[in-house]
This record gives C-alpha cells, sequence and structure tokens, in this order.
C-alpha cells in the first residue's frame, strides 16, 4: 500500500484470519467424518464475531472426537489459536468452542434439526470451505478398538 491505508475487508465482511481459521477448523472436522459443515459470516449481524461454524455428528462419540480434532489442528496452526470457552462437552450434544472471532458449533445430529441454526442465519453469507479433497476417517462400525483409538474413537474425554 503506497498511500499509507489499511488493506480493505474481504467482501464477506469476516477478517481473513477467521476465514482461514474456519477453513482450517472445517478440514478437521471433515476428517472426523463431521457432517453439514458450513459456515456463516455473521459479522454484519454480530458485534462479538465473525463466523459461526456448525458440524453435526451422529453419535456423542463423534461429536468429542471432532472437537478434540478441531481444537487440535487449531492449537497447531501458525496462530496456535486456544477457545476462550468451551461448552457442553459433558454431554457432547452440542459442544461450542469459542474463540472469539470465530464460534465452532459441533452438535449431535438431533441437536442440529431441532435448533436449526440454518435456518436462524439463512439471511447470511455463506463462506465456502472446499472440502472435497478431505481425506475422511475410516467409518466406526468397521473398525476394531485399536484402529478407533487410532482415529481417536473411545478416547476418554478431558
Amino acid at each position: 500500500m503506497t498511500d499509507g491505508q489499511a488493506p480493505a475487508a474481504p467482501a464477506s465482511g469476516a477478517a481473513t484470519e477467521a476465514i482461514a481459521a474456519t477453513q482450517v477448523a472445517a478440514r478437521a472436522a471433515a476428517a472426523k467424518r463431521g457432517k453439514n459443515v458450513i459456515a456463516f459470516d455473521v459479522s454484519q449481524h454480530l458485534a462479538i464475531t465473525d463466523v459461526f461454524l456448525v458440524v453435526s455428528a451422529s453419535n456423542e462419540r463423534q461429536v468429542g472426537a471432532i472437537v478434540d480434532a478441531i481444537e487440535e489442528a487449531l492449537l497447531k496452526a501458525p496462530e496456535r489459536r486456544k477457545p476462550t470457552r468451551r461448552e457442553g462437552d459433558r454431554e457432547n450434544r452440542w459442544v461450542l468452542l469459542d474463540y472469539i472471532d470465530i464460534v465452532v458449533h459441533v452438535q449431535h445430529d438431533e441437536e442440529r434439526e431441532l435448533y436449526s441454526l440454518e435456518r436462524l442465519w439463512r439471511d447470511c453469507p455463506r463462506i465456502e470451505l472446499d472440502l472435497d479433497d478431505v481425506e475422511a476417517e475410516p467409518e466406526p462400525d468397521t473398525m476394531d478398538d485399536e484402529q478407533a483409538r487410532a482415529w481417536g474413537w473411545g478416547t476418554p474425554q478431558h
């Protein structure tokens, strides 16, 4: 920038860093077989965050595995992000990870259908996640106990 001005914000409104972190989190969720992974740019509607990332899972154990994978991926990212708040992990029906500029919702399929966050935020722009090339782990039902542990299934929650 030769005129001394800061770079323009992305067209979506969400900060570039938030979108990049959302991509990392979405890829981690998809690798753990998270379903219906979508992200909304809520920056024009909420002052407290830029992005909602919503993921669903078939059971409580998978919710926990997805949450753990997202936390690990964001901690390993160059910005080394840690959530400022983690809620709902005792029951693993709806876990919320708050990274200030990103709020991640990992929901059991039943909670996803009941609360329908997509309907609530449908007026917000969706963020392209490009998850087609993510290699998902094997189906848990096809794994023995040792394979399941290697993929992070059935490990104790903390």
